[in-house]
């Protein structure tokens, strides 16, 4: 069963958080502020946050000056993930992702299903990773960033986690991009 090794010492990782909103302002923000304050309550540091609109172009980018950003090793966006025309954000980390993964968005379902039951169909959470970058695509409510740190994210960004977490593959990540 997955545990915290107290043992281990504790790896601050820097984290970008992105709220994709055609109408928001950080002062509205509740769901970009439920990841800060679960962030920073874990011990990690919050590197950037930004909110963007919903166009596939602009979230794009922001990925990817992130993603070349060495100051960020994770990047958490939510919004845009829901079925409407307007919703692209999963499109867009797609465009960037290297590698998907693919188990992300599985688990995201089943611990969304104990909550709001078959509705968690229409999320579609997301996660990957890009230039030794994790990726994750939120929904736009807290309670759906709320269920994706506390059932995943908080446990798989921490070092001490066992069996495994993502922190303690991160020095591998890019190593395809590494000269040999």
């Amino acid at each position: 069963m997955s545990r915290i090794d107290e043992t281990i010492e504790f790896i601050p990782i820097r984290i970008a958080v992105l709220t994709v909103s055609d109408t928001r302002s950080v002062d509205e923000d509740r769901s970009g502020q439920t990841l800060v304050e679960r962030i920073e309550k874990a011990g990690h540091v919050v590197a950037d946050r930004k909110i963007i609109q919903d166009e596939r172009a602009q979230i794009v980018d922001q990925l990817r000056a992130w993603v070349a950003d060495t100051g960020i090793d994770v990047v958490i966006s939510t919004g845009g993930t829901g079925l409407t025309g307007r919703d692209v954000t999963v499109e867009a980390h797609r465009d960037v992702y290297e590698k998907e993964i693919d188990a992300f968005g599985t688990v995201f379902t089943i611990i969304s299903m104990e909550k709001i039951g078959t509705s968690a169909v229409q999320s579609r959470a997301t996660g990957g990773v890009a230039g030794g970058t994790y990726l994750f695509a939120l929904p736009g409510s807290p309670g759906a960033c709320k269920d994706a740190w506390d059932g995943i994210l908080e446990k798989q960004l921490d070092y001490r986690h066992r069996p495994c977490n993502f922190v303690e593959i991160m020095p591998r990540l890019d190593e395809h991009l590494r000269r040999k």
